[in-house]
């Protein structure tokens, strides 16, 4: 499956779970609102999908995908199924026991990783309720990457990105229909969130079973290839990548400021995942396999082409997204989610903290396509270091915003996207100093006219934002449709300049819709 296939498929199915996702935060800003019990739901959604991105997403895909992609180009599809039921196996042994043991240690981990919420106790024991209903969904989660990892290095996307559709229809499902007969929505969104990782946990499950690469419960092993998989995965898991380390180390931080600003950051983080998850994640989701394979075929330009033409298709969307999020922060908020107990001061935080999120979209695409390059080539270690690095810078600007100005959440957004910025300048540096990643004309070529193609696009949205301004000052169907008009006018703008200017071109469009064709690469072509 080429790059542009794979990514245009990742890309349109998380984005309908996205708009999914839209769908079920606009019901759960209506329902709970941004008050104590949102804030301690909130912290426990964060809770399991942060140890998923250590175990499943970040560390263990990292050293999985290239591993087995190893034993499926060199010894053949059973070679590389086995060492996956191993892998499965042994996931297994730590997931049950660690998962048990935080049920059990909750109000220790909740202060740990919610300190401010200590001070109000009813908040706190609320958070320790949910999270223990909610942390089953890291063993299901967790296994469901695996599944997903096998998928994807046999160029199967589709069934898993699908999968996050699921999560968003269980939570609906479940704060519409259980919260009548529960204490508070809070139970009912919890109680979701299990109930979403069994239903992806199945769904991923009867997938590799339809594929022909069924996971089998086998008598875990610790064989070499598995010691190669901890000693890979060892260093990701410590670093966790800095993005989702970030993201816990915001709600830290939040929750010693006023109620409300946990879930103001979360609404915010909401809608900057958007462009982040349609690109970013199409893009290291897609790339990582190709580039094991070609890599382990010798086909060291090949990758090279690729990750260029991955970091291309990456700015080419974030950029503009990025503009068109930091001009529109305060209208999209309100349109989406001033309704019910979300009223028009909490509308005023979380517009502050998207327009910060905003100004690290970019950095944030470019990590997810820098990285596949050092994971590819099996060095976790790298992206460890630079992780930690971001990590302190991270928290360096947190306490200087929070105590030395008055920014409070716009100053953890603030925070965050320029450690992003930090984070993706760094691993650029070191794949070019290594020589493993080089800019072609191309790709510089189409930066900086994807950049002018933005200025233009940001012009004509300033321009309709001053039109449409009454009807974007009411969040009710008018304001919508004045939304959705605004964004349409400006998706215009860009694709007209872009064309114009030859930053998308029919020839790409075509190679998108191309069938598969082997690991071999587009030309770079003319810039």
């Amino acid at each position: 499956m080429s790059l542009g296939r794979s990514i245009t498929t990742v890309g349109g199915f998380t984005l309908l779970s996205r708009i999914l996702g839209f769908v079920r935060d606009i019901v759960l800003s209506a329902v709970l609102g941004s008050g104590p019990v949102a804030d301690a739901f909130i912290v426990a959604f964060k809770l399991p999908n942060l140890f998923r991105r250590l175990f499943a997403e970040g560390a263990f895909s990292a050293a999985f995908v290239p591993l087995f992609a190893r034993e499926l180009q060199g010894h053949g599809r059973d070679a590389a199924l086995a060492f996956a039921r191993q892998a499965h196996a042994c996931l297994l042994l730590i997931l049950i026991p660690f998962a048990a043991l935080l049920v059990l240690a909750m109000p220790v981990v909740i202060s740990l990783l919610a300190p401010g919420l200590s001070d109000d106790r009813a908040t706190f024991d609320l958070a320790v309720q949910f999270s223990r209903i909610t942390f089953p969904y890291l063993i299901f989660i967790s296994l469901a990457s695996l599944y997903g990892g096998v998928l994807n290095s046999i160029d199967r996307f589709a069934e898993v990105a699908v999968t996050p559709v699921l999560l968003n229809i269980a939570l609906i499902g479940a704060v519409l229909g259980l919260t009548p007969f529960l204490p508070n929505s809070g139970y009912a969104a919890s109680i979701g969130v299990a109930l979403a990782g069994l239903l992806q946990w199945l769904w991923l499950l009867l997938s590799c079973r339809r594929d022909g690469v069924g996971m089998k419960l086998v008598r875990p092993r610790y064989t070499e290839r598995v010691a190669h998989l901890v000693k890979l995965a060892t260093p990701v898991a410590i670093g966790g990548g800095a993005q989702q380390i970030s993201v816990m180390l915001d709600v830290i931080w939040a929750s010693l400021l006023p109620t409300g600003s946990i879930s103001a950051l979360y609404y915010a983080d909401r809608i900057a995942q958007l462009p982040l998850g349609v690109v970013g994640i199409a893009i290291g989701t897609a790339l990582l396999p190709l580039l094991a394979r070609q890599l382990r075929a010798g086909q060291a330009e090949a990758a090279m082409a690729n990750q260029n033409r991955a970091i291309e298709f990456g700015l080419l969307f974030s950029l503009p997204s990025a503009l068109a999020l930091w001009l529109l922060a305060e209208p999209m908020i309100r349109v989406l989610f001033e309704h019910g107990r979300f009223g028009p001061a909490d509308t005023m935080r979380a517009s502050g903290a998207l327009a910060a999120f905003a100004l690290g979209l970019p950095p944030f695409v470019l990590v997810k396509a820098l990285t596949p390059g050092f994971f590819a080539r099996e060095d976790t270690r790298t992206p460890l270091h630079i992780a930690i690095a971001c990590i302190v810078a991270n928290v360096a600007m947190n306490a200087a915003f929070i105590y030395g100005t008055s920014l409070a959440q716009v100053g953890i957004a603030l925070a965050s996207s320029l450690s992003g910025w930090l984070n993706a300048a760094l691993l650029a540096a070191v794949l070019l100093r290594r020589h493993q990643w080089v800019p072609d004309k191309r790709l510089v070529s189409r930066f900086i006219r994807a950049l002018i193609a933005t200025a233009g696009m940001g012009v004509v949205l300033c321009g309709v934002l001053i039109a449409l301004e009454r009807p974007l000052s009411h969040p009710d169907l008018e304001g919508v449709a004045a939304l959705v008009g605004l964004c349409v006018a400006g998706a215009l703008a860009y694709a007209g300049l872009a064309i114009a200017l030859g930053v998308l071109r029919l020839a790409d469009l075509r190679f998108l819709r191309r069938p598969p064709s082997g690991a071999t690469p587009p030309p770079a072509g003319p810039a």
